[in-house]
């Protein structure tokens, strides 16, 4: 128990407010605690740097806490901009439980729902009346809110910043101390919305309650995990196209994904880490780590047969055993247009991108002018899109 408990508190945690040592010795005196996850209903596609703090919520639910995630369906009614230079789109009601419902089914793969009680934080926000949310804004300093570096930066270059997203922190709090919360969990980016649970908690209860910052994982090659920039591993991606993703990471980022990726005890990420540090060859390292990723988010007999074919596809050079086809009306097109066609680029730019940068091949060979263009005959071609994506493209 003392093990796991260690392991809850530093794997994959970079903050814990107040400190750690108080949050374990309450850990340790068997008392089950009120934790909570809250997440954007906006979501609809979760990468596996969303899923780190859906891994340290599991980590609580195996310890026997008690456990809720939260989807925060009244607060989408302003939308959090603490990690965005504008406004958020607020969203319908329709919208948030057909989205929750797409991100549950990803979730389900990190998280057992059937030891979690699912929540809408509209069951106790929507009820205040506005006495009681002018009291609730007492609590707070809107000084405190306009220092925020992005908020800061918006009113300095002269955007508009609502008075209604100074009201998010504050209602994000109330989540906290409706639900009696012992711990919160949460991104770096989340620590000052987190922190008014704490302010609420110990002026209103005298209680003492925990932020736990879980950390941030980087795209495969070192960027922040980004759709248009397609450097995302996505909870719903293939095997294949999951097990190659990781092949393509930066062999500095391998301790990284083993430790905020992965479920593998620490002590054999310690192992790996010797491993990396005695100058094994890090192909290997990474195929453990493919084949791990794969394993958990799918099943031991896909990651096996991922790894058969991306060692036949890519270290024995052949082409992939199922390759997409995609048809289109067009017998020739430029370059650019060709690839955004394939569907294996998020956007145009992504399409731009990885042309000039020699991460197109058509029919084998590197093509690297978006404007070239390219003849598709009715048998196909095969373009291959950046390192591990290959497509076939005919024409009608």
């Amino acid at each position: 128990m003392n093990e796991a408990i260690e392991e809850l508190l530093t794997r994959g945690v970079v903050n814990i407010i107040p400190n750690k040592d108080k949050l374990k010795k309450l850990l340790l005196s068997g008392k089950k605690l009120n934790v909570y996850l809250g997440i954007d209903p906006t979501a609809t596609k979760i990468h596996i740097g969303n899923a780190v703090p859906l891994r340290k919520l599991q980590a609580f639910v195996e310890l026997g806490h008690n456990v809720t995630f939260l989807i925060g369906d009244f607060t989408a009614l302003i939308g959090d901009t603490s990690d965005k230079e504008s406004e958020r789109p607020t969203l319908t009601s329709e919208q948030i439980q057909e989205n929750f419902k797409t991100y549950q089914e990803q979730a389900s793969k990190i998280l057992d729902f059937t030891k979690v009680k699912a929540r809408f934080n509209s069951e106790w926000l929507k009820k205040l009346d506005f006495k009681e949310v002018i009291k609730l804004c007492q609590r707070f300093s809107f000084g405190d809110f306009a220092s925020r570096e992005l908020i800061k930066k918006r009113l300095q270059a002269g955007k508009w910043v609502g008075l209604h997203e100074a009201l998010y922190p504050a209602m994000q709090g109330y989540d906290s101390y409706f639900m009696d919360t012992d711990v919160q969990i949460g991104g770096a980016d989340q620590t000052f919305n987190m922190q008014a649970g704490r302010v609420l908690q110990k002026q209103l209860r005298n209680k003492e309650s925990f932020v736990l910052v879980t950390g941030y994982l980087e795209g495969v090659d070192g960027r922040k995990m980004s759709k248009s920039w397609g450097n995302a591993i996505w909870l719903t991606d293939a095997p294949d196209d999951m097990f190659g993703k990781v092949m393509s990471l930066r062999d500095s980022l391998l301790m990284a994904y083993f430790t905020l990726a992965t479920n593998l005890p620490l002590q054999k990420v310690s192992e790996i880490e010797k491993e990396i540090k005695s100058g094994k060859n890090p192909m290997a390292i990474k195929k453990k780590l493919a084949f791990t990723i794969v394993s958990e988010l799918h099943s031991q007999k896909d990651a096996k047969r991922a790894q058969e074919e991306f060692e036949r596809t890519f270290q024995k050079r052949g082409a992939p055993s199922a390759i997409p086809t995609v048809t289109i009306n067009d017998s020739s097109l430029p370059l650019l247009d060709l690839v955004f066609s394939t569907k294996a680029v998020a956007s145009r730019s992504e399409a731009k991108r990885l042309i000039l940068q020699g991460g197109i091949d058509v029919e084998e060979k590197t093509a690297n002018d978006p404007t070239q263009e390219i003849t598709i005959p009715k048998k196909g071609i095969i373009i291959k899109v950046g390192k591990i994506k290959f497509v076939k493209v005919k024409s009608k």
